[in-house]
């Protein structure tokens, strides 16, 4: 879910937090406008104690051994979720401040554009009547959506069951984010045209924000045939689009992932530990963990440090895509270098050559476009038969062939132990030491830079039992760290890194974050729901509208796959545009 990139955190109180060559942290304090633009990080716990290099690369290494499957008990998650929460991650951290803000503007109007809201600045940027945020439109009201380039192969034939018009062989309109198409460089001219270039760091994310641009086009064009305004076009859709999301988050997405009495608890009874409002009576201990009406929010480096990388546990090797890209398809099934690949900030929107380091290169590979032939078929990576009456309007897939997400462990794909440069390095500048590349040593590493609380230190402020010493160093079927030395072992028992106490603590919970990283989660998602432009907390009596044109199931229900149902107004030739 979290991109790779960030090498400092602007830290509110402690200043800028970064780190040098020898990935030694270095504090200073800001002095710049242009340092004072940072996003704004906090704390929710105390500081801790950074580990020893050697034991982040033996805890590293033994994460990243084998891909882990799920239990039959474990829940079952369709793969969509993963990057949903990838795509929620660059809506929480979105850099406002670079599309819209400019240069001269005060640094107070700088810190209002970095707050971390869930109301998806990452898609609509500072919205269309503003000069920056223009170029992301097609009119006043619509996102403005790109087209895919034809390829012919691997395709199939066209035949009796398969008119011509599914084959991969043409370009189809809308199912490509926008492309620059200017500049010297193929890297330019394959750049996405979105708020958030991070939304093209892999094709599901990719396809998810795209997936949202149509939801929004389609919510425009509903309203419009109601009789709105067209003034009002643009804000009513947006406001409508916001609640809808949010309502998926809260209902559909964070209950797959964290366990309901942890959500019950937050959602119904407010937040106890990360910016608490201090009407509710808690004294404040510093000037960003209690809060009034109105002051902005801040990002806990305990979230986007540790618990909300839970989701790199959940990545498969290889997903079911489409017709073409499958177990026993023409093309094989989609591996997750393809789909890095097939994007342009890690990949190259290109297949294979010749020379095994190509995707290294940001000039090499022949396409800048998405080929037709690497559309997604939603009804692989969400399961509407489960969950949908009358889904068979969309045309359904087997069961068999619906991709589903790892369950929730200590355990990530042996890929993610050889990161592909661009995913983590604009330049893809080659790493002194093979281990940078490995997902769960970058994830370790940063959280020592920062300081980061052990799990232990958590699990005290929040006042639930610790795992236990067997519990860390053995767990539940999930990462083996028996083979440590005796000394290795005692440092990770003393302060276990809370990324890696939190995956262990939902591998020990059939795959759902406990009291420990579930409250992060929780209370995080529900402060950045409280402070978006159009919220679900602060307007509590919203529910779906089930007489509504949007369709919601009932006045409490609005999941993703009714998102998808709707952008894709129900039809199997826009959520499934190659065919069966």
């Amino acid at each position: 879910m979290k991109r790779h990139t960030r090498t400092n955190y602007y830290v509110v109180g402690e200043g800028v937090l970064t780190e040098g060559e020898d990935h030694k942290r270095v504090r200073r304090r800001p002095s710049t406008t242009e340092e004072m633009r940072r996003f704004r990080f906090s704390r929710i716990g105390p500081k801790g104690v950074p580990v020893s290099r050697d034991l982040l690369v033996e805890v590293a290494r033994a994460m990243t051994a084998e891909e882990g499957q799920p239990d039959a008990t474990d829940p079952i998650l369709p793969a969509g979720f993963t990057y949903l929460g990838q795509f929620v991650d660059h809506d929480l951290t979105f850099d406002k401040t670079a599309v819209e803000l400019g240069e001269n503007v005060s640094v107070d109007k700088l810190l209002q554009g970095r707050s971390p809201a869930l109301d998806l600045d990452s898609l609509y940027g500072d919205g269309p009547l503003s000069p920056q945020g223009a170029r992301f439109y097609a009119d006043a009201a619509r996102l403005t959506m790109g087209q895919t380039v034809a390829v012919g192969f691997p395709d199939v034939a066209p035949g009796p069951a398969r008119p011509a018009e599914t084959t991969t062989n043409r370009p189809y309109q809308g199912f490509d984010l926008p492309r620059s198409g200017q500049g010297s460089s193929k890297a330019e001219r394959r750049a996405a045209v979105i708020p958030d270039p991070r939304n093209d760091e892999n094709l599901i994310v990719a396809q998810t924000h795209l997936a949202f641009m149509r939801f929004h086009n389609r919510v425009v064009d509903l309203l419009a045939k109601a009789g709105t305004p067209s003034a009002d076009l643009f804000e009513k859709a947006r406001e409508a689009v916001t609640k809808h999301y949010q309502w998926i988050l809260k209902t559909d997405f964070l209950p797959r992932i964290v366990k309901q009495g942890v959500l019950d608890e937050v959602f119904n009874h407010g937040r106890k530990f990360f910016e608490v409002p201090i009407e509710i009576g808690r004294s404040p201990t510093s000037s960003y963990m209690s809060v009034l009406p109105g002051d902005r929010a801040t990002m806990p480096v305990e979230f986007s440090v540790a618990a909300y990388r839970l989701g790199h546990s959940m990545i498969r090797g290889a997903y079911q895509w489409n017709r073409v890209f499958k177990a026993g398809g023409p093309g094989g099934i989609a591996t997750l270098l393809l789909l890095f690949r097939f994007s342009a900030t890690a990949g190259t929107l290109s297949p294979p050559g010749t020379d095994p380091n190509d995707l290294d290169d940001p000039e090499s590979g022949e396409l800048e476009k998405l080929p037709s032939n690497w559309i997604a078929d939603f009804r692989r990576l969400f399961n509407f038969e489960a969950e949908v009456d009358g889904a068979a309007a969309a045309g359904l897939v087997p069961p068999e062939q619906i991709s589903l997400a790892k369950r929730v462990d200590t355990k990530l794909v042996d890929p993610l132990a050889l990161l592909p440069l661009g995913s983590f390095d604009s330049k893809r500048r080659p790493v002194a030491d093979p281990v940078e590349r490995n997902l769960a040593f970058r994830n370790l590493l940063r959280a020592n830079m920062v300081e980061l609380a052990s799990g232990q230190q958590m699990a005290e402020l929040f006042g639930v039992p610790a795992l236990s010493k067997a519990e860390i160093v053995e767990g539940g079927n999930g990462a083996d760290l028996t083979a440590l030395s005796a000394a290795q072992k005692a440092e990770l028992l003393r302060n276990t890194p809370l990324w890696f106490y939190v995956l262990r603590e939902a591998e020990l919970n059939k795959g759902l974050l406990g009291d420990v990283g579930g409250r992060i989660i929780a209370e995080v998602f529900h402060r950045a729901m409280e402070v978006s432009r159009y919220s679900i907390v602060r307007d509590a009596t919203w529910r779906p509208d089930p007489k509504g044109p949007f369709g919601a199931p009932d006045a409490n229900t609005y999941r993703m796959v009714d998102m998808l149902l709707c952008a894709f107004e129900g039809k199997a030739s826009l959520l499934n545009p190659l065919g069966d």
